[in-house]
């Protein structure tokens, strides 16, 4: 009878606890509630942060960065430079007659325009550059690390702009209109001795408008001196494409002599003779052709001329056995189809390929070592032979050069300029001098001048040379004259 009462405890026990479970599963349920609440109100605050975020630092339009952020980019851009001498560019780009098109097609449509033409922009860029809209259609580009030197960062720098300038003369499409436009850009470059990211600014305004007075889509420097050797290198390139249509390259030839003043071979080297500018050094116009491309035009020319030389030298028992030099740009030497024109060319003349020396710089190899030798060995193959020039000037590695199929180490002159003098420039030629023969291979010094130059050599066991002691470059037929005439 005892058992009634603790079995109405139990019930009452187990009733309790089925409250307190029920409590605990109600504030639990709460809590999931509040949890989420709270994770939607940090979700939101961070939504919020970063509309904020954009608003302040981007613009609504283009999405592109706006002048807030743009300053604060440049700012440090701009420490960065004076720190670390890399030199930067600041591009400010206005859009051409851009209210012609708000008056007449509309808002709307300049909106569209504004927005594709920040697409454009973006891609002319590099990663760590900026495009940034200031507002109405003015933009402005950041470019950074372009160079330690002010030419060279001016070059890139406009480079940049043309391909702007190109990208954006095509036609836009404007839902069903085809609109075309044009732009004016100033630039400035962070070396242009401004004191503050503000002051860039303004200069790079003001030579946007020095390119509208210029008659708009075109770019103008701030610095004027820059923008001379900008323009000067504009028109040369200019007349280097006309030059190549009117035949104004001529090779002349600078004989190559053994120890006993014997003429063994010939380099080949071209002439510019403009008709104003009269005769153009290499040095001016070889870069340039080689950085617009018009080297593989200019190139091709050379050595069409050279193997119709050697067609007719080889006629003559006083030339027959020369050998010719010409020289081959990084840039024709790495083009797919070289090895194919050099063979297509010695087999269209008939000449003898091994009458045939093609001289490479270690710039040519810096690019793919492996390529390189894979090239030269195509036409080694054949016969035609290589001579590494400018050798000791680059980045000579014994690595690659006991691997490289060549015939020859040619000593670069500055190295024998002052050799009479100079301990360091005496103690390389000997080490060239002494590797080229440990590894089986000919050697010659180039610019030569001096009988003591010469003796030199001669006593270092170097037997081939070229240079002014033995003749200057001349014109085929002055240069075969001097050879028939001694």
């Amino acid at each position: 009878m005892r058992q009634l009462p603790e079995l109405a405890e139990l019930v009452i026990a187990n009733r309790e606890l089925a409250f307190q479970n029920e409590e605990k599963e109600r504030r639990l349920a709460e809590l999931v509630i509040a949890n989420r609440e709270l994770a939607f109100q940090i979700e939101e605050r961070g939504r919020l942060t970063t509309e904020l975020n954009n608003l302040a630092f981007y613009d609504t339009l283009t999405g592109l960065p706006n002048r807030r952020l743009l300053v604060d980019r440049l700012r440090r851009a701009f420490a960065a430079s004076q720190r670390g001498g890399q030199d930067g560019a600041l591009m400010y780009i206005d859009l051409d007659k851009f209210k012609d098109l708000n008056d007449t097609l509309g808002h709307d449509f300049g909106d569209l325009l504004l927005q594709q033409t920040a697409q454009r922009l973006e891609s002319c860029m590099r990663k760590n550059d900026t495009v940034a809209r200031l507002g109405g259609d003015e933009f402005v580009i950041l470019l950074e690390d372009l160079g330690q030197q002010p030419i060279e960062a001016a070059l890139q720098a406009k480079a940049v702009g043309d391909k702007i300038l190109a990208v954006v003369n095509q036609p836009y499409l404007l839902v069903t209109h085809e609109y075309h436009i044009t732009l004016s850009i100033g630039a400035t470059l962070f070396s242009d001795h401004a004191t503050s990211a503000e002051e860039l600014l303004k200069r790079a305004d003001i030579a946007m408008y020095q390119a509208k007075k210029a008659g708009r889509n075109t770019l103008r420097f701030f610095n004027q001196k820059m923008q001379d050797v900008i323009n000067a290198r504009t028109s040369l390139e200019d007349d280097l494409r006309k030059a190549l249509e009117s035949q104004e390259f001529q090779l002349y030839y600078q004989i190559q002599v053994d120890n006993l003043h014997r003429p063994f071979g010939v380099e080949a080297l071209i002439r510019w003779i403009h008709p104003d500018r009269g005769l153009v050094s290499p040095a001016q116009f070889i870069p340039l052709a080689e950085e617009s491309g018009l080297i593989l035009s200019i190139g091709k020319t050379v050595l069409e001329t050279a193997c119709s030389r050697l067609k007719a030298w080889q006629q003559d028992a006083l030339t027959r056995d020369l050998i010719l030099a010409v020289n081959i740009s990084a840039v024709q030497f790495h083009q797919a189809e070289f090895v194919a024109e050099v063979q297509s060319l010695v087999q269209s003349h008939a000449i003898i390929p091994t009458r045939l020396k093609l001289e490479i710089t270690e710039s040519v190899l810096l690019k793919n070592v492996e390529s390189a030798i894979a090239t030269m060995s195509a036409l080694k193959d054949i016969g035609v032979r290589f001579s590494l020039d400018d050798f000791g000037t680059g980045y000579s590695s014994l690595q690659y050069l006991k691997r490289l199929p060549i015939d020859q180490l040619k000593i670069d002159q500055s190295f024998i300029r002052n050799i009479a003098t100079d301990n360091s420039d005496k103690a390389i030629v000997c080490a060239i001098i002494a590797m080229a023969h440990s590894l089986d291979l000919d050697v010659i010094a180039e610019g030569v001048e001096t009988d003591d130059q010469r003796q030199f050599l001669l006593d270092k066991n170097c037997t081939h040379y070229q240079g002014y002691l033995f003749g200057k470059p001349e014109p085929i037929e002055q240069f075969e004259a001097l050879l028939r005439h001694g």
